[in-house]
């Protein structure tokens, strides 16, 4: 069992604007829930018990918000001052979660379960002996809100590697991860970008991927926030 995680909750949310001209992009709601309370929730059914959760944009607005949360420890990683990209920001907070593993988890990531539980498995499929990461991989077919290139290039083994920029794929990262402490070994300081750990790990063979069962939806602009809601109400997702 992963009983602590991180959640990426200090963007601006520009392009979810008018709707984060006065709260915080993990405030919006999609099927009358914040989509942070959607990332909480699903993290809480499978055992987490310790949520780290970083702040920047309005957030006072979100904090207030947590403070209601009973359910589950929730410790803010404060950067009003400075906003250090999902590297440094999970950097930042790493001291919380000791030698332990975690999840990292973007808060616009929401998605509809099929029989499998998505994160479970991802615990069932973590192996720290091997891996310094477990990415969480989506068919981009089969995704609401994702328009891209894919991310990644997945082996039968499960290893994960760049994908070429010329060369597509059905890969995309849907924004939920475990990692270890090792992954921010010799990691810079400040701001940085996750992907950065990532292509160093990926160079020693050190992660992994795991295909994404049911609808991923990158909830990242209002048009794909009215996308979700259709899909919710189309089906009986657990969320």
């Amino acid at each position: 069992m992963i009983e602590q995680a991180f959640i990426l909750g200090a963007g601006f949310g520009s392009r979810m604007r008018p709707l984060t001209d006065t709260i915080p992009k993990p405030m919006v709601k999609l099927a009358d829930k914040p989509l942070i309370d959607h990332v909480i929730d699903r993290l809480t059914s499978v055992g987490v018990k310790k949520i780290v959760i970083n702040v920047h944009y309005l957030a006072d607005v979100l904090e207030t918000h947590l403070r209601q949360r009973r359910d589950v420890e929730i410790i803010i990683s404060d950067e009003r001052d400075e906003l250090l990209d999902t590297g440094g920001g999970v950097l930042k907070a790493l001291g919380h979660f000791g030698n332990e593993p975690f999840f990292i988890h973007n808060s616009d990531s929401v998605w509809v379960e099929n029989e499998q539980n998505n994160l479970a498995e991802m615990v069932k499929e973590f192996d720290p002996q091997k891996m310094d990461n477990l990415l969480c991989l989506a068919n981009k077919n089969t995704s609401l809100g994702y328009d891209g290139n894919g991310d990644f290039l997945l082996s039968n083994e499960g290893l994960i590697s760049r994908k070429p920029s010329d060369v597509p794929s059905d890969h995309v990262f849907i924004g939920a991860s475990i990692a270890t402490k090792n992954l921010f070994e010799k990691c810079p300081k400040g701001s940085f970008s996750l992907n950065k750990l990532w292509d160093a790990s990926i160079a020693k063979k050190r992660v992994y991927g795991i295909r994404h069962q049911g609808i991923w939806m990158h909830v990242g602009t209002t048009e794909a926030l009215s996308e979700a809601e259709d899909c919710i109400r189309q089906a009986e997702p657990t969320l």
